[in-house]
């Protein structure tokens, strides 16, 4: 049996080719999954008084963390009064709050009439 038999197609190639085609789908592989993770801003603005967890992860520079805390602030220190209170939570800066603010509101608490 020759040596082309005996190693195959695969012996003709060098290994610094197959790791540089391995590199490229690695590479392919994370755009793709990168592109299916995006985020997708929601549609309309969300009251930050009424918004749960899941909305609030919706936001640009909102992970589960930060949304958590958003909710946890609201909790602990009543409602919203503008958007510009969610500079008082641990890890909103002004560069963050101006990638979210296209997407909040603070809607005025309803007002219930007495009967």
């Amino acid at each position: 049996m020759s040596a082309r038999a005996q190693h195959g197609v695969v012996g003709f190639i060098s290994s610094g080719a197959i790791r540089l085609v391995n590199v490229i789908a690695l590479l392919a592989a994370i755009a793709i999954l990168c592109a299916a993770a995006k985020k997708h801003p929601p549609e309309h603005p969300l009251d930050l008084n009424t918004a749960t967890v899941v909305q609030l992860e919706e936001l640009p520079a909102v992970g589960p963390g930060m949304a958590n805390a958003i909710v946890e602030f609201r909790e602990k220190s009543g409602p919203f009064r503008r958007v510009e209170d969610l500079l008082a939570i641990r890890g909103i800066t002004k560069q963050r709050l101006e990638k979210i603010r296209p997407y909040v509101i603070v809607n005025p608490p309803a007002k219930y009439s007495e009967s």
